[in-house]
């Protein structure tokens, strides 16, 4: 039923497995690798069609020209400002709703509960027009604190039914040990759920920051300007009209996956406890 450890397999598979994985791996990493090499290739090799040969020099000043000749800065601090307050909002939003629809057992508890997940299965492009619209309404069209309105709106149904499983899982004997000790129902939300989920809240983190930062598709329908684009949608401006400086763009690319490379790394502990917490006893 289950796959045998390859340890277990036959020395034929052992060697075929250790030669699969390194393949299938630079296989992976090729497209990423080319956009790394594109991005310190001068535009001179662009120029002469030298896409995927070895550079002719190591152009650094790519990464510098971006910075002087663009206001890929701006987007960036854009990207923060939608991103940051979109993972602060949604987590936030979701291990309440996570705590009541886990805990109380009202009688429209699977309804709401329902009504949460079904809002993933809405293909969002067919919200392009109503959401633009809505801004428009509102007078948040073409600015971050739409985007993240937006983005918090959407991700709370996928972060409550994260959070609700996870507190479903939670021994319920503690919630009934301090009702009986007369801890108010925010206290123990406070007090003893809501320590128990730091795994949890760190692995939702990390998947929302990548989500919201890799977000392209609102980022053009609901910004059109510098002042307000975030990175992914700012990175189409660095081709000139005329010219496609592909150097500059590779170049703002990677700068661009840096940040939830970083997130990842500096939360990779709380990611993976929180994804494989309660996988074992």
């Amino acid at each position: 039923m289950f796959p045998r450890p390859i340890e277990q397999t036959s020395p034929a598979s052992q060697w075929l497995y250790k030669i699969a994985v390194p393949v299938a791996l630079v296989v992976w990493l090729l497209p990423l690798l080319g956009v790394a090499l594109t991005s310190i290739r001068p535009a001179t090799d662009l120029a002469q069609g030298n896409y995927f040969g070895i550079p002719s020099a190591i152009a650094l000043e790519n990464y510098v020209q971006i910075f002087t000749e663009s206001p890929i800065a701006g987007y960036m601090l854009n990207s923060f400002k939608v991103t940051v307050p979109t993972v602060i909002g949604a987590v936030a939003l979701s291990c309440m709703t996570g705590f009541a629809l886990a805990i109380y057992g009202f009688r429209l508890n699977l309804i709401v509960f329902f009504m949460f997940v079904a809002g993933n299965f809405v293909p969002f492009q067919i919200l392009m027009v109503p959401v633009r619209d809505l801004t428009l309404k509102m007078g948040m069209y073409n600015s971050w604190t739409g985007l993240a309105m937006f983005h918090i709106a959407f991700q709370t149904g996928f972060c409550t039914l994260f959070m609700r499983n996870f507190i479903k899982a939670l021994p319920y004997e503690l919630i009934e040990a301090a009702r009986v000790e007369g801890v108010t129902e925010w206290q123990i939300f406070w007090h003893v759920v809501l320590p128990l989920m730091r795994p949890a809240i760190a692995a939702l983190s990390v998947l929302i920051f990548t989500f919201i930062w890799n977000d392209y598709f609102w980022a053009t329908v609901l910004t059109t300007s510098a002042e307000s684009q975030p990175i992914t949608a700012g990175l189409s401006s660095l081709n000139g009209q005329w010219i496609a400086q592909w150097h500059l763009v590779s170049a703002g690319s990677i700068l661009a996956a840096l940040p939830p490379v970083l997130m990842f790394f500096l939360m990779q502990r709380h990611f993976i406890a929180g994804l494989t917490l309660g996988a074992v006893k």
